[in-house]
């Protein structure tokens, strides 16, 4: 993980941000008379314009700053050699964004902004990043027999962003189908509208699918009636024609991150595991969040506050391992909340697997054994997912992958990347000549990007634990 805390201090709080934006209020017209030199800023500072979703920008549950873009930022900093400082400032449409790019109130636009022919006409783009589709979204438990095509939109309820990608195709549509209505709302972007779905406030939307997938962790009732229409590029925007070298800066930033793997890294990091369970795994984690965790919550503090591990990461682990059942038993004498083995047990102390006050803090120490046992020089959160991986299936895989990894030219640091090599290792064109032989190493990938889910569900809902500053991921160490 990119170590963020040297650019904090340059980074305004979400909020706080929004003041910069004095003419937000303006209309459309007022604003495209100002010239590009308008607002006169600090040349060793990068300000970045941006919107607050789970792709962009955001300050989660630990009050970190997080998000795709926010990480990209950061990326494009450090390549630049720290030379130049970051801000952002953030706002509250797709609009709004382009305006602070045309009236010089921001050098890039990191917003999730996707590359169409009309915008193309008012700002540059940087070489894309990311491919995503439009879809139609509707609620499952409102709609029961929702529209399988364009035509039969025609007389539904239908509210997008206002200025969003989405209104251009659209309009596009509504050429063949002239019945075809929507209402586009102004000061709105895809996360508030497809809440209101999930709310059943909205009949249908239409959002790109790497934000649907994420929300339907958090709203599982959101489901996709069809594509609309075909895949579009994800890119940074940049007032037109006005920082030429600043975008080939950008273009060469995103040329490198493609090639040495950084890229595929972030965006596995927020979108990896985003389509791992499936709406009824959701909706009873959420239920048994009520039920089952609340009694365990204190133990699972406790266990953070011995090993350092977030215990919202030891509650998924858990659930995963039990589903929060503490008198769960596999066929091979597995047991307990976080399902021990006899070995780890006798490893760990644990007199009764049974006793969540035994097994929750003896899995939590497992864990912090397995994360100090994956070398140090790997980055959070892939050390993390690598322990994880070893909780399942014992480090001596999880190394044999990461050799493999390094075999093929892939990088062994990387947990996209050992993903691969894990999957390898069923076949004896690979496992015969690993050192501890064959894994059936689908398992522990499914096991992780689940775990991984479950946390970002509770880290939604439940606060973290105050006693400790710490970020998401297990911190401590004994390297």
């Amino acid at each position: 993980m990119f170590r963020l805390n040297r650019l904090l201090n340059s980074i305004f709080l979400a909020g706080l941000l929004c003041l910069l934006l004095a003419c937000s209020n303006q209309d459309a017209s007022n604003n495209d008379k100002k010239s590009v030199g308008t607002f006169k800023r600090d040349a060793n500072v990068i300000t970045f314009v941006t919107i607050n979703s789970p792709n962009t920008y955001y300050i989660n549950s630990d009050k970190e700053f997080s998000g795709l873009e926010y990480d990209l930022a950061v990326a494009f900093s450090a390549y630049l050699g720290n030379k130049k400082q970051i801000e952002f400032i953030v706002v509250d449409s797709i609009q709004k964004v382009i305006e602070a790019l045309k009236t010089n109130q921001a050098d890039i636009a990191a917003a999730d902004l996707t590359v169409t022919k009309a915008r193309q006409k008012v700002i540059d783009f940087s070489t894309p990043y990311h491919t995503v589709q439009q879809q139609v979204i509707y609620n499952k438990d409102v709609t029961s027999n929702p529209a399988k095509q364009i035509k039969r939109l025609v007389g539904k309820k239908i509210v997008v962003p206002a200025s969003s990608s989405f209104v251009e195709r659209l309009k596009t549509y509504k050429k063949k189908n002239p019945q075809l209505k929507w209402l586009a709302l102004e000061a709105a972007h895809s996360e508030n509208i497809l809440e209101k779905v999930a709310d059943g406030q909205i009949e249908y939307t239409i959002a790109d699918d790497h934000l649907v997938s994420v929300l339907k962790n958090f709203n599982p009732n959101l489901n996709v009636a069809f594509p609309f229409g075909q895949p579009e590029h994800i890119a940074w925007g940049f007032a037109k024609g006005h920082k030429p070298e600043l975008l080939r800066q950008a273009n060469a930033f995103f040329n490198q991150i493609k090639k040495d793997g950084t890229l595929r890294n972030l965006i596995d990091r927020y979108h990896g595991n985003s389509k791992r369970l499936k709406p009824l795994d959701i909706n009873t984690f959420l239920a048994r969040r009520h039920t089952r965790l609340p009694p365990y919550i204190k133990l699972f503090k406790e266990a953070q506050e011995i090993t350092g591990i977030d215990w919202r990461m030891l509650a998924a682990l858990s659930y995963q391992e039990s589903h929060w059942d503490t008198f769960n038993t596999s066929p091979t004498n597995v047991r307990g909340l976080m399902m021990l083995t006899e070995a780890t047990s006798d490893r760990m102390g644990v007199s009764n697997r049974l006793d969540p006050a035994q097994s929750i803090p003896a899995g939590a120490k497992y864990l912090n054994l397995m994360i100090n046992t994956v070398p140090s020089r790997i980055p959070e959160p892939d050390r993390t997912y690598m322990a994880l991986a070893a909780y399942n299936i014992g480090y001596a895989h999880v190394e044999d992958a990461r050799v493999l990894a390094q075999r093929l030219g892939l990088n062994p640091n990387s947990w996209v990347d050992v993903k691969k090599a894990l999957l390898k290792l069923n076949d004896p064109e690979y496992y015969t000549s690993a050192k501890y032989g064959y894994c059936q190493c689908a398992q522990p990938i499914i096991y992780v990007e689940s775990i991984r889910s479950y946390y970002n569900i509770l880290s939604r809902f439940e606060p973290a634990h105050d006693s400790i500053d710490m970020n998401p991921y297990k911190i401590a160490s004994n390297d």
